[in-house]
C-alpha cells in the first residue's frame, strides 16, 4: 500500500504547516501517537492509521471494505449514476467502493469491489492470470468438439484464446476456468464456433466463490479471503 504521505514528521508540516524543527520536537517529545502509540520520525503513515496529537484526532483512520456481490444480469458495471441500472443504485451500500474489473450487462454473477486503493490495484494488475470460473448455457446442444475447441482455445479478435480448463454439465451447460479477460470473452468464443450464449454467471474469483449469494445480493469478505487477495502477485 502507498503510505498517505512520505512520513509521520511531513504530515505534521503539511497538516499544521509547522517546520520541520517544530514536527520533529513533536514527536521526540512522544506527544504524536499513530494508533496510540508515539510514532517514528520517518514512521510512513496508511489510510488505515488513526494519528493524534496531544489526544486530538487529527486523522480518523479509514476502514476499508471489500465486498463480494451477485451483481444481477442488466446492470451496468458503472458508478456513473447518470448511466440507467448502474452500479451505485443496485448495490446500495452506504460506503462508496469501486468494481475490480467488469461482468458485462448481460452477464451475472460474483463481482468484487472495494474502497482499498491498494488491493484495487494489485487484483487488477495481476488480472490477467488469475483464474475466474463461470457457468455457460448456449442455445443449441454441445458437442465433444467444442467442449475441445474452448479448452485449447479459440481465435477472437486477432488472437487465440489461452487453453481453459472445461467442463460439460448438460446438454446445453459447460463450466469454464479462464486466466486472461478479453472483452466478451466467452460470448466471442461461443460465437465464433457458431453458438449463443443465453446465460452467462461467473461464480469465483480467484479463491472468492459465489456461494450461496443470491441475485442482488452482497457479502464482506472473510479475513482470509481479503489475505489471499493481498497475497496476489
Amino acid at each position: 500500500m502507498r503510505p498517505l504521505n512520505a512520513s509521520a514528521r511531513h504530515f505534521l508540516v503539511q497538516k499544521l504547516r509547522l517546520s520541520n524543527k517544530e514536527a520533529t520536537a513533536l514527536i521526540l517529545a512522544k506527544r504524536f501517537l499513530v494508533n496510540g502509540q508515539p510514532a517514528q520520525l520517518n514512521q510512513p503513515l496508511q489510510p488505515e492509521d488513526e494519528v493524534s496529537l496531544d489526544g486530538k484526532i487529527l486523522k480518523e483512520a479509514q476502514q476499508f471494505h471489500y465486498l463480494a456481490y451477485y451483481k444481477p444480469r442488466g446492470i451496468e458495471t458503472t458508478l456513473n449514476e447518470a448511466i440507467p441500472d448502474n452500479l451505485t443504485q443496485a448495490l446500495n451500500f452506504p460506503v462508496r467502493v469501486y468494481p475490480i474489473g467488469r461482468l458485462d450487462k448481460d452477464s451475472e454473477g460474483l463481482l468484487l469491489l472495494t474502497n482499498d486503493g491498494s488491493i484495487f490495484d494489485k487484483i487488477l494488475h495481476s488480472e490477467q492470470k488469475q483464474e475466474k470460473e463461470y457457468v455457460v448455457r448456449v442455445d443449441k446442444p454441445l458437442t465433444s468438439e467444442v467442449i475441445s475447441a474452448l479448452a485449447s482455445g479459440v481465435e477472437i479478435m486477432g488472437k487465440k484464446t489461452r487453453p481453459a480448463e472445461v467442463k460439460q454439465l448438460d446438454e446445453f451447460t459447460f463450466n469454464i476456468i479462464l486466466t486472461q479477460g478479453l472483452n466478451r470473452q466467452i460470448r466471442r468464443m461461443c460465437y465464433k464456433l457458431g453458438y449463443e450464449v443465453l446465460e452467462l454467471k461467473r461464480v469465483r474469483i480467484v479463491h472468492v466463490e459465489l456461494g450461496g449469494l443470491q441475485v442482488g445480493e452482497w457479502r464482506e469478505l472473510g479475513k482470509e479471503e481479503v489475505a489471499g487477495l493481498k497475497s496476489l502477485v
